[in-house]
């Protein structure tokens, strides 16, 4: 029987009160952005154009000066620059990977820090933002789990991620560029960093309809990533709402394994959970679910997990994507050792699933899969400290 209490966590979104002074545009969907211009003075009959014009200056061409906004009358912008803001998360501090992986430390709002990774490869580059501050789901093989949950982003603070990234790439077009004319950075996000996507469902939505939006960032649904560790009752929601691809943390082939590496296996099993799934690609019209998959060594790698895999997800379109363990200071698991992971995909491959491995990128500094956490929370912890709360029980 399942847990009847309150599905998402959107009340932890901070700031309660909104602060005195002018408006921060940015996170606003377009029907809330024409609310907040009407309320502020512009005719209900130039709203919509209003609405259209500051969102390209905003999200096509990146531009955060409201006087640079040139076919908006100089009156009206001196207005909006009275009344309105346009601010993204604060950049703290930046590090680059031997192989090119950067990892940003984001300030928001109340001081809080979230981290934010872009994984440049041949053929695209992959932004990995965070949906909230920490995570309350103490998945055991990850270091984020390891740091209380603070409160969630806003919708801003979370395309703010998206734009500040932009930012650093230099990836935005200049107003009358062509499309196409400056090369895309950034061809994919995935919600895949700090924080749990589906238990600040709101937020996460209207920030991933700016990035897809026609006008703005432009980025397909297809080419967003939500993960989630399995919180049924919304993954219809998501595919009703959002549409994205699906990406679900599983890493397990028993509820007795898994509620132990991912304890929200307690409240819906991995039968609940399959069951959620099998319907996901047709609502949502995706082509496939991907099943992430961390390999532990003597935990979940055997061959007879494999096979179990297998099985379990037979009838739904998927691929499995095998993480090798990225480790932290007291983490309490192993990487598998590389032999058994191949022999693992072998399998799985053998089955008719696709099963790459993923290649850990970023390890060097703390930015691979797994490793996500803020500084100042993890310069507080000691390595003891760690790992009694990650040790298994």
């Amino acid at each position: 029987m399942t847990n009847t209490a309150p599905i998402t966590q959107d009340v932890l979104t901070i700031p309660r009160k909104l602060p005195e002074g002018p408006v921060n545009l940015v996170g606003l969907t377009r029907e809330r952005l024409r609310e907040v211009l009407i309320a502020h003075g512009t005719p209900e009959k130039q709203a919509k154009m209003r609405v259209n014009q500051i969102w390209q200056w905003i999200y096509q061409w990146g531009v955060r000066d409201f006087h640079a906004m040139t076919n908006l009358a100089k009156s009206y912008r001196a207005e909006l620059a009275d009344k309105f803001v346009i601010e993204i998360p604060e950049v703290v501090s930046k590090q680059v990977s031997a192989d090119g992986t950067r990892k940003y430390l984001v300030r928001i709002a109340g001081g809080h820090e979230v981290e934010v990774v872009y994984i440049p490869e041949t053929d695209r580059g992959t932004l990995c933002i965070s949906s909230q501050v920490g995570c309350t789901l103490t998945c055991s093989f990850c270091h984020t789990g390891t740091q209380k949950l603070v409160r969630n982003l806003t919708a801003g603070e979370i395309i703010g991620q998206v734009m500040l990234a932009r930012d650093d790439l230099n990836e935005w077009p200049k107003p009358g560029e062509a499309a196409g004319e400056r090369p895309r950075l950034i061809s994919n996000i995935v919600l895949m960093g700090m924080g749990e996507p589906l238990y600040n469902f709101e937020n996460v939505r209207d920030a991933m309809k700016i990035a897809m939006d026609g006008e703005g960032i432009s980025l397909s649904r297809r080419r967003i990533t939500l993960s989630t560790s399995g919180v049924v009752p919304e993954i219809a929601r998501t595919a009703e709402e959002i549409g994205c691809l699906l990406a679900v943390s599983f890493h397990a082939t028993t509820d007795e394994v898994r509620d132990k590496l991912v304890p929200i296996n307690k409240r819906w099993n991995i039968e609940t959970l399959l069951g959620a799934l099998r319907d996901y690609p047709r609502l949502s019209n995706s082509e496939r679910i991907t099943f992430e998959y961390v390999m532990l060594k003597d935990v979940n790698d055997s061959d007879a997990d494999a096979r179990r895999l297998v099985q379990l997800i037979r009838g739904i379109p998927a691929k499995i994507n095998l993480i090798p363990f990225n480790e932290w200071p007291g983490a309490p698991h192993q990487r598998s050792d590389w032999d058994r992971i191949e022999r693992f995909a072998d399998i799985i491959y053998k089955a008719g699933y696709a099963s790459p491995i993923r290649t850990p990128r970023g390890e060097d500094i703390m930015a691979a899969c797994g490793q996500l956490k803020s500084a100042t929370e993890r310069a507080r912890k000691s390595r003891a400290e760690i790992e009694a709360e990650t040790r298994l029980g």
